[in-house]
């Protein structure tokens, strides 16, 4: 099956709000990593690029407390230092960043129009789409209060600060089989916390799993919540929940990390845009490009295996330069 199949710009009726309509060359929604990025890229290529900040400018990485994987930071940064200073160079050659949220978009016909807050709409030539994925959460009370301050949702980011600690990991898939073998090789013990009496993981991470000395899997368990005095400590599990031998379970770990999934922010787009079946948008291959012509997208949106700061930069670079390509080749 072709998943990826070009739209057809003439096969939907527009239906953005009338009124006064501003013309923009490059629409960037999204202000993480990749949003900022292809700002800069896409300013210095006199692109006049208008970005669309969202709910959360910055993006997931102003959650994180310390980043000391993004090159250029020797001494390490916070993320609401490093969004800053991305905000900043973008600004710098001409990126009018806005507050603001996407409430609609037509991508039916062109140049495409997208609704901020409702009211005011824009018509682009080009539209950028980073607006990234979000981490699933346990629902915990117990998980935002210890937000940045020992849970954590990528162990690839945060990882290297538990070397030779106790760890817990949450979920039975591959991505939770990943990473706690990740883990295994920093920290002294990991604990795999399985809602299941099975995991859900390939056999081959299952047996990467099983193999690996100094992770212990707790099966049948589920998180109550997570402890400690003003930084993670502890977690308490129910062990077999809702069965006549049920019992709550204590461990001591310094990191408690989410390994259940990611939801891709598509769904006011996803009528017009391909996307897969977890809601990932579809690019061509070794491209940015969408099935809508003009209509690009980067960062964690498109990217279900990597999801990290320095690719969503990078893609972010990928889809400026491929909306400066598509512009020159309209002219």
């Amino acid at each position: 099956m072709d998943l990826f199949k070009p739209m057809n710009l003439e096969e939907k009726k527009s239906t953005t709000p009338e009124g006064d309509i501003e013309k923009v060359k490059c629409l960037i929604i999204g202000s993480g990593p990749a949003g900022y990025t292809a700002a800069i890229y896409a300013a210095r290529a006199n692109l006049s690029p208008v970005l669309i900040e969202g709910l959360q400018p910055g993006g997931q990485l102003t959650t994180t407390t310390e980043i000391d994987n993004f090159p250029g930071y020797p001494d390490g940064i916070t993320g609401v230092e490093m969004m800053a200073d991305l905000k900043k160079q973008a600004e710098r050659f001409g990126t009018d960043c806005r507050w603001g949220i996407v409430t609609d978009v037509d991508f039916s016909s062109y140049p495409h129009k997208v609704v901020v807050d409702g009211n005011k709409t824009i018509e682009a030539e080009t539209v950028i789409l980073g607006t990234g994925a979000t981490a699933k959460y346990l629902g915990l009370e117990s998980e935002s209060k210890y937000a940045g301050s020992g849970v954590s949702a990528c162990a690839t980011c945060d990882g290297f600060f538990y070397r030779g600690k106790d760890v817990a990991v949450v979920g039975g898939g591959d991505t939770a089989a990943e990473e706690a073998t990740y883990l295994a090789g920093l920290c002294n013990k990991v604990y795999l916390i399985v809602r299941k009496p099975y995991l859900r993981a390939s056999k081959a991470m299952q047996d990467r799993v099983n193999r690996t000395k100094n992770i212990e899997v707790l099966y049948e368990h589920n998180t109550k919540e997570i402890t400690g005095d003003g930084v993670v400590q502890g977690a308490t599990l129910i062990k077999r929940l809702g069965e006549e031998d049920e019992q709550e379970v204590k461990i001591n770990v310094d990191g408690f990390f989410l390994a259940i999934g990611h939801t891709p922010n598509s769904d006011f787009f996803k009528q017009y845009v391909t996307t897969d079946a977890n809601g990932y948008v579809i690019t061509e291959p070794d491209s940015t490009r969408t099935n809508v012509p003009g209509v690009f997208a980067c960062g964690d949106l498109k990217d279900s295996v990597y999801r990290q700061a320095i690719t969503s930069a990078g893609s972010g670079c990928m889809a400026a330069m491929d909306a400066e390509k598509f512009l020159a080749e309209r002219e």
